[in-house]
């Protein structure tokens, strides 16, 4: 019908503009966290770009959700504004009947909901994690930024390198200050490099420099040339990935049916659901009264919205901690949604009887 080809247009051409916005507000408020971590050496720098794309993917689900919500919401109270429902309704048309389209629209996203929430997104947070880890196990050498100060992994030791140049870890006007057993020790060299003992150490070996070395505050000092000089490198010690339920797979979450694992299947379970529930709730309460202030609904709109979500992280919450069944807190959000969205439907659809109703 005529009506449905508009609808799904409008909320097309609505959805494409929300989706940039809220993506391009999701992409700014992680980078600067990513930044800030970056800048506090919490994080490495070079991890900042890989992160920021893992924890897109990881966000897509929740994203794509209040979008479908946000558009049809938008698009409907747009037309009651602009008299276009009056006029849809006034011609027989139901307000049920703006069901058919509303789900013609969301199929698609709520099926790239479902796979994202199932199985992008828990692949994106293990990579994010084993990014991570793999930039904090960096040796001493891996570290160093030409140009820069760095700390070693120990924080025993600052080196300042110039360059860095070939594969096998050449370096060239190195300055390295460190402290051991209370003095203080600073070294200078125009050139460098790395060598692998037989047992797996590393060393950074100096060739032909200076070493200062004395006591802070005093002037016992004294000067040493050598020919050689050898650094053993720190790296950090492995210590795996984080055994964490958002980055387990679909298939060890089923597995293993522990009180964390259904937590976590439940979220995953509960996105696409509740993207399909918030979508067709839009459709009441998109209701604008003319003679009422034009930002009601949309208050209500987004109370609702967060009520949903909370309650599903609650029943998430209580699911890993024991306190609720997988059985009843997988289903018991959405049904209690889907009543209020049937309630919703009657109180539109029966204006009269339901002031009667309430007047009683």
């Amino acid at each position: 019908m005529i009506f449905q080809r508009a609808a799904i247009r409008e909320f097309t051409h609505t959805a494409a503009a929300v989706f940039v916005a809220l993506f391009a507000i999701l992409m700014t408020t992680q980078l600067i966290r990513l930044l800030g971590d970056a800048a506090g050496g919490r994080l490495a720098s070079e991890a900042v770009v890989a992160l920021l794309g893992f924890r897109a993917i990881g966000y897509l689900p929740v994203l794509l959700s209040l979008t479908l919500f946000v558009a049809i919401l938008m698009t409907l109270s747009r037309w009651y504004r602009d008299s276009e429902m009056v006029v849809w309704l006034a011609s027989g048309i139901p307000l049920t009947a703006w069901i058919k389209p509303v789900l013609k629209f969301v199929g698609p996203p709520i099926i790239v909901i479902a796979l994202l929430s199932l199985l992008l997104a828990p692949w994106a947070n293990q990579k994010a994690e084993a990014f991570r880890q793999n930039m904090d196990q960096r040796d001493d050498v891996a570290r160093v930024s030409p140009g820069s100060f760095n700390e070693s992994a120990a924080a025993d030791r600052v080196f300042f390198v110039e360059g860095v140049a070939g594969e096998d870890g050449q370096v060239k006007n190195v300055f390295i200050s460190s402290i051991q057993q209370g003095r203080l020790g600073v070294m200078a060299t125009a050139h460098g490099h790395t060598e692998t003992m037989p047992n797996g150490d590393r060393f950074l070996v100096l060739d032909k420099g200076r070493r200062h070395e004395g006591t802070a505050g005093t002037a016992e000092y004294r000067v040493m040339e050598f020919e050689r000089y050898a650094l053993r490198i720190e790296t950090k010690e492995a210590r795996g990935f984080e055994d964490s339920p958002r980055t387990k797979p679909l298939w060890e979450l089923i597995r293993d049916p522990q009180p964390t694992y259904l937590a976590e299947l439940l979220w995953r379970l509960g996105l696409p659901l509740a993207a399909l529930n918030l979508a067709v709730l839009a459709i009441p309460l998109a209701f604008v009264n003319p003679r009422a202030g034009r930002t009601n609904n949309l208050v209500f709109a987004l109370l609702t919205y967060m009520v949903y979500s909370n309650l599903l992280s609650v029943s998430q919450a209580w699911v890993a901690q024991g306190k609720l069944r997988f059985e009843i807190g997988v289903w018991a959000v959405h049904v209690g949604m889907f009543l209020l969205l049937v309630i919703l439907f009657y109180r539109r659809q029966n204006p009269l009887a339901w002031g009667k109703l309430r007047w009683r």
